[in-house]
């Protein structure tokens, strides 16, 4: 990884509602367990031994040490040590759970609680905010019975994609090669960036990548040939991307029905459908809990009823 990938990452994490307050949960954690550690420990009903002290003294020195590190120059090696410190957090409550001599049970196991929900948060962070993969390219391939020219002019037509790409909210062109795009992440996130058009040759090709300061960095092209036999066209579609949490946020996708490979798959489906009947087909058949099949229902084909059949025919 290159340092302009670094700086690019820092820059993002810097101005990350999420990280900078854990950021300052570390700091405000931090501080009165290194300041006062005796008082920190008993308000968590473990006690205040030399030995609690000290542990509660070293928990503190981590939690500063994680604010530096958020606060100033943040990386996700910042949100995991997080993470590390959480375990060994509930390992130590869990125990003096265990050896607990009864008097300030309840705050202890109100602390193991709260640091349950804080592990939750800090994991959550720490997959959804690292890149650990190269960057995923995903291949697909359809035929449209339309002729080069004419599926380039729709795909060209970048605010309908949201019509047939599930994962699309909002395309809004902003310039002539540039355009403002909104999209649904794994873990129910919405990512945005700004792309630019690399090339765009009529009835041939389009290009494209996202400039600096992308959420997801991502790349692409659409090419489009004649198909064999006068049969209209073959679109290939490469894409390249960084998943949000690397390889970790692309088995949770894949867990949650949002598997990147059977979703390029699905919205060329559609995109066929929209080139060749100008809409997509629809049936009620569709499984249920993949996002795709949710947001574009489809109805199972069934005999007209008597009163469909009469304002048919009327």
């Amino acid at each position: 990884m290159t340092t302009d990938t670094h700086s690019t990452s820092t820059s993002r994490l810097r101005h990350d509602p999420l990280v900078r307050g854990l950021g300052w949960a570390s700091a405000l954690l931090g501080v009165p367990q290194v300041a006062a550690p005796a008082a920190f420990a008993r308000a968590l009903g473990v006690g205040d031994s030399p030995r609690h002290r000290v542990a509660t003294t070293a928990v503190g020195v981590r939690e500063l040490t994680a604010a530096t590190g958020l606060l100033g120059r943040p990386r996700p090696v910042w949100l995991w040590s997080r993470v590390g410190g959480d375990l060994m957090d509930l390992a130590a409550l869990t125990r003096a759970l265990k050896n607990h001599d009864g008097r300030g049970v309840g705050r202890t196991v109100a602390a193991t609680a709260a640091v349950t929900a804080i592990t939750a948060t800090d994991v959550y962070a720490a997959v959804t905010r690292t890149h650990r993969s190269a960057p995923v390219e995903l291949t697909a391939t359809t035929t449209v019975n339309e002729s080069p020219d004419e599926v380039h002019s729709l795909w060209s037509d970048l605010e309908r994609l949201p019509d047939f790409m599930a994962h699309l909210d909002e395309v809004r062109v902003t310039g002539p090669r540039t355009s403002h795009w909104r999209a649904s992440a794994p873990f129910g996130k919405t990512v945005e960036w700004d792309a630019e058009i690399t090339q765009d040759v009529p009835g041939q090709l389009i290009a494209w990548r996202s400039v600096d300061g992308a959420d997801v960095d991502n790349s692409g092209e659409v090419r489009f040939e004649p198909a064999p036999g006068d049969r209209g066209t073959e679109i290939r579609v490469t894409l390249r991307y960084d998943l949000p949490g690397g390889p970790l946020g692309k088995a949770a996708a894949r867990y949650f029905g949002e598997e990147p490979h059977q979703q390029l798959d699905d919205d060329l489906r559609r995109f066929k459908q929209i080139a060749e009947t100008g809409e997509v087909v629809r049936s009620e058949g569709a499984p249920g809990g993949k996002r795709a099949r949710g947001e574009f229902p489809q109805h199972p084909a069934r005999p007209l009823t008597e009163g469909e059949l009469k304002e048919a025919l009327a």
